[in-house]
């Protein structure tokens, strides 16, 4: 087969990219520009890489042309200039759709998170929940995966965690109030997707994406401690306090260490869809637990907060 993704040089697109490249087929990458964390996905056997925005209709047909499916992957979890979640999510995912119809794509998969939904006061949460609808109102089969907290090699989580905990003696968590995620390994999304579109599983369906196991978030920033050998003294900080600090991330760092939608998220804890929505073939549920050699696995090259991660720095 040959599969698009948007967002394609991103954390899932590499992953999935990497599988697909292994599995014998073609893979059209479709994105701004490249990720230069992780330029490995460049020498995939039979990988294209093309340089389009979401903006860029008549480009992305032509990046469409021939394929039989494409992976809708691409998404921001901070709002930059123009780049905004309306314009990335809602009219990027409607360009999306348009060119692979234009283009005669079969199959649409988009990538959403667990609990995008409606009228819920996060324009993060209600972009994503207005691509999923107008991928689900576009006439072409598709699957939508509800995914909750990915992690794995090159995410934000374990990135952003290391940086933190070879950084800072004390570490805040978020609220006062304790919330639960039950993370999931980017290997177990990267085959569900490929179910999804090379097996032709979950025609027409959202599905929830979850890890197997259930934790307290502060349970999950712990384990990470232990595997980089780091024990800060970790403080429940209240949401406001993360505000200020997101506000702050966002308009001082290259790569925030946290955002405003990512406090959102974190605050309602990352358990269950909303709205709900149906469940994973047995076959395709998630496996993969938090363990320490997963997290070992996924972990960046140590290194400490530097003056090169903030905003018109070099380094």
């Amino acid at each position: 087969m040959k599969i698009a993704i948007t967002g394609g040089t991103g954390f899932v697109g590499r992953h999935l990219a990497q599988r697909l490249s292994q599995q014998r087929h073609e893979v059209v990458l479709i994105a701004r520009g490249w990720d230069r964390r992780d330029l490995s996905v460049r020498e995939l056997r039979g990988v294209r890489f093309v340089s389009v925005g979401l903006d860029d209709g008549e480009k992305l047909q032509q990046a469409l042309a021939g394929c039989d499916a494409v992976a809708h992957c691409a998404g921001i979890n901070r709002e930059i200039g123009a780049q905004t979640y309306q314009k990335v999510h809602v009219e990027g995912t409607r360009n999306v759709i348009e060119a692979a119809r234009a283009a005669r794509v079969q199959k649409i998969l988009l990538l959403s998170f667990l609990r995008a939904r409606p009228a819920c006061g996060s324009g993060y949460h209600e972009s994503k929940w207005a691509a999923e609808e107008l991928v689900r109102d576009s006439g072409m089969d598709y699957s939508i995966l509800k995914a909750g907290v990915i992690y794995g090699r090159g995410d934000h989580m374990l990135d952003h965690l290391s940086l933190a905990l070879h950084t800072f003696p004390v570490v805040a968590l978020v609220g006062l109030k304790a919330t639960s995620v039950r993370p999931v390994a980017v290997e177990d999304v990267v085959r569900i997707i490929c179910a999804a579109l090379v097996e032709n599983r979950l025609a027409r369906e959202t599905v929830a994406v979850l890890g197997p196991e259930e934790m307290r978030l502060a349970t999950a920033v712990r384990r990470v401690g232990e595997v980089l050998g780091k024990r800060p003294l970790y403080v429940r900080m209240p949401l406001w306090f993360h505000y200020v600090l997101g506000w702050l991330c966002e308009r001082t760092m290259k790569v925030p260490l946290v955002s405003l939608g990512q406090v959102r998220i974190l605050s309602e804890g990352v358990v269950e869809a909303l709205p709900p929505c149906a469940s994973l073939p047995s076959d395709l549920v998630p496996q993969t637990t938090f363990s320490s050699k997963q997290i070992r696995a996924g972990l960046p090259k140590s290194r400490r907060f530097g003056r090169q991660d903030l905003r018109g720095c070099l380094g």
